[in-house]
């Protein structure tokens, strides 16, 4: 008489998939989904992520290379000038012109105006952030910096008023503390729909999550006669 096989009767090990949450269970068993991690909302606490400062580099280019032209030509002419060679026409005009002209003169004021002019634009461009169509929202974390340009805050909040009931048409036009929206309502009345509007877009204007929330200009009008 032939005994059966070792391995036709061998047992099946079993594992407790509770006390060993990383083991695989078998296809034909229940699955187990983990449960939906929410995410935290914004902390009270959050601050706004600052304006962007722009590179500024075609100024910083074009004034680098005109001071640099200009440096290389004077020092070019100095140097001619010290090896016995006359000065430039430019620099021995410019010499009589100053020792001839008065202080008062129009052209010697005119001139004094520009480069002034010249000089306060430069200040204003070194002390200002720029990238005026960037928006900056709020910052859950310091390490977190985030803005939206323009257009697409003013695309959302055109979203939301067009889902509300009556709502034809509505253009928005985004501003750094101001949206302008202009809604063409029909077919309701306009106190409800003006009172429907304005919580749709404040809620919007929450959700945007802006370090600092735009005042809203809404402008509601029924449809133009036809013929």
């Amino acid at each position: 008489m032939s005994e059966p096989p070792q391995d036709a009767t061998r047992p099946v090990p079993v594992v407790d998939t509770g006390k060993h949450p990383d083991t695989e269970k078998h296809p034909d068993t229940e699955r187990h989904t983990p449960p939906t991690v929410q995410q935290p909302a914004l902390p009270p606490d959050a601050r706004g992520s600052g304006r962007f400062w722009s590179a500024r580099r075609v100024p910083s280019a074009i004034v680098a290379l005109l001071t640099l032209g200009g440096a290389g030509l004077l020092l070019y002419d100095v140097i001619a000038v010290r090896l016995g060679y006359p000065a430039m026409y430019w620099r021995r005009e410019l010499a009589r012109q100053l020792a001839q002209r008065p202080l008062d003169d129009i052209p010697v004021l005119a001139g004094a105006a520009f480069v002034t002019a010249l000089g306060l634009w430069l200040i204003l461009l070194a002390i200002t952030p720029g990238l005026r169509n960037l928006l900056p929202m709020l910052r859950p974390r310091h390490d977190v910096r985030a803005a939206l340009t323009r257009d697409a805050a003013a695309q959302v909040l055109r979203d939301r008023a067009v889902e509300v009931s009556g709502v034809r048409e509505a253009r928005v036009k985004m501003r750094r503390r101001r949206a302008d929206v202009r809604v063409i309502s029909h077919f309701r009345d306009p106190a409800e729909v003006r009172s429907d509007l304005d919580t749709a877009l404040a809620g919007a204007v929450t959700d945007l999550g802006m370090a600092r929330r735009p005042k809203l200009s809404v402008r509601l009008r029924g449809p133009g006669k036809k013929g």
